[in-house]
């Protein structure tokens, strides 16, 4: 049987080798060692267009939507903060038109980071656009590792078990949910830093980066990747009830558990 292709998302960057300086594909290689350890073929997409993301749901088995900036909040409906880096259009419109073609093809699926971020707004919700504004245990969050709470139901948690350490610091958090997502992983102070989606064959978000230092997550895409094989179907409008549920709008955190009352707000 053949290898699953992982689309892996990456930078369009100015970089220097040798005498030369100019445009290009970055990407660190955590993600491509991880996906390879994993028995997958690593593939690098260039953030070229938001036309293109439906062939990459259809020739691919799994895609990774990747860490990096922040998304610019006016794609969610927040006003732009000067604390945050420079926006990133070129790659916001083509991993949220990604995201939404894996979605909608079925195709397997695991956001890093920003890439939580990305499925989430790609699904209609939004985020905490400078997260120690609104929670007053922001150091949990910026100052690097802490312990995780998992649902052992999920996804996820079947990959990492009910526990798992972020080592990873970042500023923003989800404020709601978007459609089709549930929370499957929490801080200490309630804070949503895992989702998954409803009826899909496997669609995870988590706020931390397994490609580091645990292949598990990764492994787990690419051993759902190798059972779904090739998309055909993808941008032909079919979709999952996950698909068609995004296209109905967002929903708000269910409960005062899944977040605290300021993250909410």
């Amino acid at each position: 049987m053949p290898r699953p292709l992982i689309g892996i998302t990456s930078y369009l960057e100015a970089a220097r080798w040798g005498d030369w300086v100019r445009e290009a594909v970055l990407s660190p290689p955590a993600y491509a060692r991880a996906v390879e350890r994993a028995g997958g073929v690593p593939v690098l997409l260039p953030p070229l267009g938001p036309a293109v993301a439906a062939e990459h749901a259809r020739h691919l088995s799994g895609v990774i939507l990747a860490g990096g900036g922040e998304l610019d909040p006016t794609l969610y409906g927040a006003a732009r903060d000067e604390r945050l880096g420079e926006p990133q259009p070129h790659r916001d419109r083509f991993e949220l038109a990604l995201a939404r073609a894996a979605v909608q093809a079925g195709l397997p699926l695991l956001g890093v980071a920003r890439g939580m971020h990305v499925l989430n707004v790609a699904q209609g919700g939004s985020l905490i656009p400078w997260l120690p504004d609104a929670v007053d245990s922001h150091e949990l969050h910026t100052g690097g590792g802490h312990v995780l709470q998992v649902s052992v139901s999920s996804r996820l948690g079947e990959a990492v078990g009910d526990r798992v350490e972020a080592t990873a610091p970042h500023r923003q958090a989800i404020r709601r949910l978007g459609t089709g997502l549930i929370p499957v992983a929490w801080a200490d102070d309630q804070i949503v830093e895992g989702v998954e989606l409803r009826d899909h064959p496997f669609g995870v978000g988590v706020q931390w980066h397994p490609e580091r230092d645990d292949d598990r997550l990764v492994a787990a895409l690419v051993e759902a990747a190798a059972r779904s094989g090739p998309r055909p179907e993808a941008g032909s409008g079919s979709g999952t009830r996950a698909g068609t549920e995004a296209r109905a709008g967002a929903r708000d955190l269910p409960g005062a558990a899944a977040q605290p009352e300021e993250a909410r707000r």
